[in-house]
């Protein structure tokens, strides 16, 4: 059994002096930007703590499902419902050790240490300890707490437009020290080869007034709630495809395929792809009109595995990295937008990490003055957000771009007690940037490395996005 206490020092990552110095003295103590998310607003303004350490760590974390299912856990522990809280913690403790050199236990034990000063290796000889020991604080804290706690200044939630985000409303009413925005991810108005579809416009006609029976219609819809979001201080967009659509296409062609599939048609593929691309290029002038920031997040090859989809439903954890092709559709949104002046500021991420180059090389074809970064490759993301993905990312962003414009990390979670990550991150780029001095490849100029290191952790996203902090 795992016997080594206090894994998580000081100086943990950090391999020279050098990297101790950007770190705490530059790193450490910056407040955090996350600016992609998918915590619970409705958990936030409900302002109430959570019951447990599974409901926070294991409820929607499908991170350590696939970890517990990879270890043999039935899933009665996982995403079952006739098992306790504690039983299902309990499986995840037996697991925790078998995830040695996988992020999570790096993750999780930064967690522990870090929300609840726990030093001891979570296991089944320490399960229950840490169980009881870690709901006795969880009882004390409300998410927003939480969040204070890590010094988290704003959190950017996941949004669909048809909602109301009156759960942003009752948030600024609690005057909480974490700005809580939303982010403006329109994934069912593009997929309109779903059965769902039809039912969605109807619902998004309930909730901006009027029906939708065309395409100008739903564009007057879209509108009206960018508009909305806007006043809520949303500031990003996003979404979550395959790859991006840029197929060629008139708006006649997109207007009867829409009217197609709202009298109940069959949508043929070519059609499913003519109307995508419309609908998404005029999305990004949209968003370049509010001055917003558009984000891409390319490459899952999402449900795989049908039964476990049928058993748990959408994010059950049974996705992958996809190889699908890129280069070329983004080349003709993005130029098409910018031979027009309307290409809003932009943040594509992969998943696939053959494709790190032509995501970082893509992104510097364009630019706009007085913008420095304007178009960002993101940090690594799912698949990617470990420290062999980091490393490799920020490596491939310095060859092909300026690291030193870089907006930073991002959680791209579901739990409250993510945070660490940023911390993590932090400790990669500053042991990271003190090998190249090390090595000779930089300067050993403390003060102007630390101000770099600053400036990625947080200050350039905290100009890049301009969020209203009032």
């Amino acid at each position: 059994m795992l016997r080594t206490k206090n894994f998580i020092t000081d100086n943990f990552i950090l391999q020279s002096s050098i990297a101790e110095s950007l770190y705490h003295e530059y790193a450490r103590d910056l407040p955090i930007i996350d600016y992609h998310n998918h915590l619970s607003a409705k958990q936030i303004a409900d302002n109430k703590p959570i019951a447990n350490i599974t409901k926070a760590w294991l409820s929607e974390d499908h991170y350590k499902w696939r970890a517990m299912r990879a270890n043999g856990v039935d899933e009665a522990y996982i995403t079952g419902t006739n098992k306790t809280d504690k039983e299902k913690f309990d499986k995840w403790a037996e697991t925790v050790p078998y995830t040695l050199r996988n992020p999570l236990f790096h993750w999780t034990h930064l967690e522990l240490k870090r929300y609840f000063d726990i030093d001891e290796l979570l296991q089944p000889k320490t399960a229950t300890s840490i169980f009881e020991k870690v709901n006795s604080v969880l009882k004390q804290k409300t998410p927003a707490q939480l969040l204070q706690d890590l010094k988290v200044e704003v959190v950017c939630t996941t949004d669909d437009p048809a909602d109301d985000l009156e759960e942003h409303k009752k948030i600024k009413e609690l005057g909480i020290y974490t700005k809580v925005f939303p982010t403006f991810r329109p994934d069912n108005l593009l997929f309109i080869e779903k059965e769902s579809f039809t039912n969605y416009i109807s619902k998004l006609g309930q909730r901006v007034g009027f029906e939708i029976h065309s395409l100008n219609d739903l564009i007057k819809a879209i509108e009206s709630r960018i508009n909305y979001f806007h006043e809520q201080g949303c500031r990003l967009s996003d979404y979550g495809m395959e790859e991006i659509y840029a197929y060629e296409y008139t708006e006649k062609e997109a207007n009867k395929i829409f009217s197609k599939k709202l009298k109940g048609q069959k949508i043929a593929e070519a059609e499913i792809k003519i109307y995508a691309s419309f609908l998404l290029h005029t999305l990004c002038k949209l968003y370049h009109k509010k001055g917003w920031t558009q984000q891409f997040h390319l490459g899952a090859l999402r449900n795989n595995n049908s039964r476990l989809l049928e058993q748990v439903g959408l994010d059950a954890g049974v996705d992958s990295i996809g190889d699908f092709t890129v280069a070329k559709a983004m080349s003709r949104l993005f130029n098409a937008l910018d031979n027009t002046n309307q290409l809003a500021k932009t943040i594509t991420y992969n998943l696939n990490p053959s494709q790190n180059e032509v995501f970082a090389t893509m992104m510097g074809n364009y630019s706009e003055s007085g913008i420095p970064g304007k178009m960002q490759w993101g940090s690594g993301w799912w698949f990617l957000d470990q420290k062999d993905g980091m490393e490799k990312q920020l490596n491939c962003l310095s060859n092909m771009g300026l690291l030193s414009n870089f907006v930073g990390m991002l959680t791209d979670s579901r739990s409250f007690l993510s945070f660490p990550r940023h911390e993590y991150f932090r400790r990669i780029l500053c042991n990271l940037i003190a090998e190249d001095v090390q090595n000779g490849l930089v300067p050993n100029d403390i003060d102007f490395l630390g101000k770099m290191v600053q400036n990625i952790c947080y200050f350039n996203a905290k100009k890049y996005f301009d969020f209203n902090m009032k």
